[in-house]
């Protein structure tokens, strides 16, 4: 029996040569200890709190393999990637994964090599793996991303209520429950869908005291975001609503000098996410602009500042994604940028976007029609899916059947893969009848088997630029090739720069009129009031922003923050010189009142143009043109 003191060394020394640090963070050290004695915890950590190494640690401590249930593959292909680089064993099992490749894993879990399997909650009802996890010692289970087991969220996830009967047969195993928001409503749900036996709730607050919050009602947000960004010699991020927005934005900073940016998106490749990721954490004073598809999981510490070019979807949202500015407890900042036609615009197209239940059904009825699927029917192989194809048949809007095609796959009833990724290739005709082939069609799958050898037994992943340089061929012909071949029924093939699309359920015309479409619409309610209560938050100008943050997050009688644009606002002008600090400033270089008041603490520029006339009026400072002051 190892002693508390043994325990203690050892928790220490797994902190210090795996992550290098060498102390807890508030309360972390507590919730391990939870662990590693067995017991049912819960934890409600803020974004940047360090809620991973919570469980990571203990399952380095514990024999067997920790089983962590995420619902974002991004996220668990991340994880997965930074725990190895620190050389630590850790897995994750995926639909993107071959058979091969999912035995391989689960065999190193079974020998115990594995001390971290990540799998997504559907994953629990799997047949081959509830067969093959009765052979691996299970340490404990870690469920991330907690609060997609409510109903009261848009992130619900209808899988995460089978953990609890999951967990009875696997020996009931501990199991520690965490997120970064959630409302003590959806808290308490969390605890009685996962069936914690008596846990333990750690609650760090949500309140951020280095950080300072900016709402900031603006019609021009590319010449606003161009003058903080040329002032700007730190690392930040910038979060647009659509891809477009992101490129675009990227484009026009660079086209006025700004060259330290860069965009981010789910619609880039592998490679080029990795490349841009990489170099934006180790850069000490790179920007990426980006939809919300980047984020989840980056550790770093010495993010200055992050802007919101429109306002987010939810507090939630909002909340966790500032959450990545300042984790090193230095002073950092939050803009959002917004005005009331935007606002407008965006209520439109929320409802746009929201089908009503005929076309719900249209829509999921045509899917299935599409691929030539009857009632009960459930097909294994994989199609290419063309969603331009959906909207012309459905006569529905382009959001309404991704907003359906979306909902389909957080609800597991098909794995949608709208990103870029490697294609696939699969022999639909046996070795021995390759011969019986026409020349030109055998010489060209010879030259696959060898340069993709598996192809002839399962689907194997591979990229088309890579064989191109292999065999020496235009990427171009190779597809035309390829596809010739899968109208020929030779090959199975799919594209990996189009969407796919695999049915994870049977067809069930009843369930979908019934059961899916009330998710459905519980899910847009929630969807609409959540925006509601984001735009209360944008344009509110009387209350402290931090205080409506927490007080939202069920903190109730909080002070106010002293720091964020209320705050600012109702603060006495003659607590601060503005005068001599305007004066100090241009005695530095000239500026513009956009660049005074960045260099004031983005103090409010109507103030300052208050001030500006005043000192013009004494004859202390002069203007150089319509825009730049000076000393006189």
């Amino acid at each position: 029996m190892i002693s508390d003191k043994e325990i203690k060394e050892l928790k220490y020394q797994t902190l210090k040569y795996f992550w290098g640090f060498e102390a807890f963070r508030d309360q972390q050290e507590e919730i391990i200890n939870e662990i590693i004695s067995g017991k049912d915890t819960l934890a409600l950590l803020p974004t940047g709190g360090g809620k991973s190494l919570c469980y990571q640690l203990p399952a380095l401590i514990l024999e067997g393999t920790c089983l962590v249930i995420s619902p974002l593959l991004a996220l668990m292909r991340d994880q997965v990637s930074q725990l190895k680089r620190s050389g630590i064993e850790a897995e994750y099992l995926s639909s993107e994964l071959d058979e091969f490749e999912t035995e391989n894993i689960l065999g190193r879990c079974k020998e115990g090599i594995t001390k971290l399997l990540y799998i997504s909650p559907e994953r629990l009802n799997n047949s081959v793996f509830l067969t093959n996890i009765q052979e691996i010692a299970i340490s404990f289970i870690a469920v991330d991303e907690a609060h997609c087991i409510s109903e009261w969220g848009q992130d619900f996830r209808p899988s995460y209520q089978n953990i609890k009967d999951f967990r009875k047969n696997v020996r009931q195993v501990p199991c520690i429950a965490l997120t970064a928001t959630a409302t003590p409503k959806v808290l308490k749900e969390i605890i009685q869908k996962l069936e914690l036996k008596k846990p333990l709730v750690f609650q760090k607050s949500f309140r951020r005291h280095n950080l300072k919050i900016f709402s900031d009602e603006i019609s021009d947000k590319y010449h606003r975001i161009l003058t903080l960004l040329r002032h700007n010699r730190s690392c930040g991020i910038i979060y647009t609503r659509t891809r477009k927005e992101a490129e675009e934005l990227t484009k026009f900073l660079q086209s006025n000098r700004v060259e330290n940016v860069d965009f981010f998106h789910a619609g880039l490749s592998q490679k080029e996410k990795h490349q841009k990721q990489h170099l934006w954490i180790t850069s000490p004073n790179r920007v990426l602009i980006s939809t919300n598809a980047f984020g989840m999981g980056i550790d770093k510490d010495d993010v200055r500042f992050v802007i919101h070019f429109s306002p987010p979807a939810s507090i939630e949202n909002y909340y966790q994604e500032i959450g990545r500015a300042g984790r090193d407890g230095e002073e950092s900042y939050a803009f959002m940028l917004w005005n009331i036609q935007e606002l407008q615009n965006f209520d439109d197209i929320l409802k746009n976007q929201i089908p009503n239940k005929q076309e719900f059904l249209k829509i999921v009825n045509y899917l299935y029609s599409l691929f030539q699927i009857a009632e009960n029917e459930l097909p294994e192989e994989t199609f290419q899916l063309h969603i331009h194809k959906l909207k012309s048949i459905t006569k529905c809007s382009g959001a309404k059947v991704n907003n359906v095609l979306n909902f389909l796959h957080t609800q597991e009833i098909i794995y949608l893969n709208s990103y870029k990724s490697l294609s696939t290739l699969e022999l639909n005709v046996q070795p021995e009848e390759i011969d019986l082939l026409p020349k030109k069609d055998a010489y060209f799958i010879e030259l696959l088997l060898r340069s993709l050898p598996g192809i002839n037994s399962h689907r194997v992943f591979f990229s088309e630029a890579t064989l191109s340089q292999k065999i020496g061929a235009d990427a171009l012909l190779i597809k035309e090739r390829i596809r010739d071949l899968q109208y020929k029924g030779i090959l199975h093939y799919i594209d990996g720069a189009l969407a796919s699309i695999k049915f994870l359920k049977h067809r069930n015309e009843r369930g979908n009129s019934g059961k899916y479409w009330n998710i459905f619409e519980q899910i847009q309610k929630n969807k609409i009031q959540k925006w509601e209560e984001m735009k209360y938050f944008t344009q509110n100008k009387d209350y402290c922003k931090m205080k409506m943050i927490l007080s939202y997050f069920g903190e109730k009688n909080q002070e106010n923050c002293g720091k964020c644009s209320v705050c600012e606002s109702k603060k006495n002008p003659n607590d601060r010189n503005i005068l001599q600090e305007i004066t100090n400033t241009l005695a530095k270089k000239p500026s513009t009142i956009d660049e005074i008041a960045i260099q004031l603490n983005y103090y409010k520029k109507e103030k300052i143009l208050e001030n500006i006339i005043l000192l013009l009026d004494a004859g202390k400072i002069k203007m150089l043109d319509f825009r730049t002051y000076t000393i006189a």
